[in-house]
């Protein structure tokens, strides 16, 4: 690809033995021992020869709802490139080196599906690598999410850290094996419990219920499949040999089973069949898929009642509940995106501007009318303009609209002190009325003005005590 001219030629440098750091390991790379319990589907599994995979533990609902709910979640909100002013404000701002590749990752996927893959690895793989590309001036103007299972993170013995990339040719990677620098890959880590680059999945804390609860399902659809009986046994009246028992056993399941289910049945010699499992029902599967359902839910920090695992709260403050959400299940994620972008796109290097991203929330924490409405009004009185208060609702500027308003019996505390600092604070005092000698001489000097001034004073005094009252 012509336009990942950048990595390729970083890619080759690095692939010359002379240039690749002597010594470069894995994290916790101990033998094949760490390679077993990073892919194991739950803790213990690899000790039971119990290998199941990724892909057939998403199967179980829980997981799978869980996993999308937050992906879709986050996918959802947009990311803003946001600059920071003399006043420490952060203001949405438009600049042509970062805003593409924001709006636009790559060639291939919208900004929906991206975040959405981000998360998904990270959730499903504990791990999310991120290929940049970049022009001839350094700037990145893509990024690829790579497969987490063909990449390797790996130390040098100077502690500087490489990873090391198989072929995908989705993302430009042409060669079979590519070593590249830190600066070219973006790694955000879930929980790296035993290594800061090696993260870990919900899945390693929930596993063993999803397995649980996969087999009571797969249990229960060869219940039903067999038209909802359980097997069981013929008992004869005496001994009988190996292969007389063989040949009524085939006989019996060839006979009256799965479609011929419900025939008359002729036993002689005194057989009789004889139950062995217990029903559906006797075994309680529900309360056990339960059970594994919301300790998927503890491991990946969701709410049960919002993946469809019992009741939701009774209370009507959707609000409340959806703050509870973010708090306690995305804000983590959120702002691990936010920092790897803003470090992963070079956004904090440029002297005299400070920009970072900013996942728009106002889209996840959305308020019912009645409650948008209240916040709005009761921000216009001094913190909201008209127009910032009508841009929530999506509706257009109007004239005079750009000015923050209060009601003018409100005073400055500046202005409250001075008056209490005053001799006549409520403006008690009254100054002495103007005798006529006195009046007629100021007609004639220059004294009227204070006069003037005077008057004004007490009626301003007398204002004062008067919105103090």
């Amino acid at each position: 690809m012509a336009s990942l001219s950048f990595i390729t030629a970083v890619s080759n440098a690095l692939t010359v033995r002379a240039a690749v750091p002597d010594g470069l390991q894995r994290p916790l790379d101990r033998g094949r021992w760490w390679t077993s319990i990073v892919k194991e589907p739950f803790t213990g599994a690899w000790q039971r020869n119990i290998s199941e995979s990724r892909e057939s533990i998403v199967r179980f609902g829980a997981i799978y709802s869980a996993v999308t709910l937050i992906s879709c979640d986050i996918a959802k909100l947009r990311v803003k490139l946001v600059e920071r002013d003399a006043d420490r404000i952060w203001s949405e701002v438009e600049v042509p080196a970062f805003s593409p590749v924001l709006r636009k990752p790559n060639k291939w996927q919208n900004r929906v599906k991206f975040y959405q893959q981000w998360v998904i690895s990270k959730l499903l793989h504990g791990n999310t690598y991120v290929l940049k590309e970049r022009d001839m001036r350094g700037v990145v103007v893509a990024m690829y999410i790579l497969d987490p299972t063909r990449v390797k993170p790996l130390v040098a013995p100077n502690g500087d850290v490489y990873y090391e990339c198989k072929k995908d040719n989705l993302s430009g990677l042409e060669d079979e094996v590519v070593i590249l620098p830190a600066s070219e890959i973006i790694h955000d880590v879930h929980a790296p419990l035993f290594h800061p680059l090696v993260g870990l999945s919900p899945i390693m804390a929930c596993g063993l219920a999803a397995t649980h609860g996969l087999t009571i399902q797969e249990n229960s659809q060869r219940f039903f499949r067999n038209n909802s009986q359980p097997g069981g046994i013929l008992v004869a009246p005496g001994p009988i040999d190996e292969a007389v028992a063989l040949r009524i056993k085939e006989a019996w399941e060839a006979n009256m089973t799965g479609e011929n289910y419900a025939r008359v049945a002729v036993m002689g010699d005194g057989m009789k069949y004889e139950k062995m499992t217990v029903s559906a029902s006797d075994a309680q599967l529900m309360d056990q898929l339960k059970w594994d359902e919301k300790n998927v839910c503890t491991a990946f920090h969701v709410p049960p009642y919002m993946i469809g695992v019992g009741e939701a709260p009774k209370y009507d403050n959707i609000q409340a509940l959806q703050q509870q959400y973010y708090m306690q299940c995305l804000q983590e994620l959120i702002e691990c995106i936010e920092i790897c972008l803003d470090e992963g796109l070079g956004l904090t290097e440029h002297q005299g501007h400070t920009y970072g991203t900013e996942f728009d929330l106002d889209d996840l924490l959305r308020m019912d009318s009645a409650t948008a409405i209240k916040v709005a009004t009761d921000g216009l009185k001094g913190v909201f303009t008209t127009n910032e208060a009508r841009r929530r609702f999506d509706l257009k500027k109007v004239k005079g609209g750009d000015e923050v308003y209060r009601q003018e019996q409100d005073h400055a505390l500046s202005a409250l002190a001075a008056r209490d600092a005053s001799d006549d604070p409520f403006g008690k005092k009254l100054a002495p009325a103007a005798t006529p000698a006195a009046s007629d001489a100021g007609a004639n000097d220059n004294s009227a003005p204070a006069d003037v001034a005077a008057a004004k004073q007490v009626a301003h005094w007398k204002l004062k005590s008067l919105l103090a009252v």
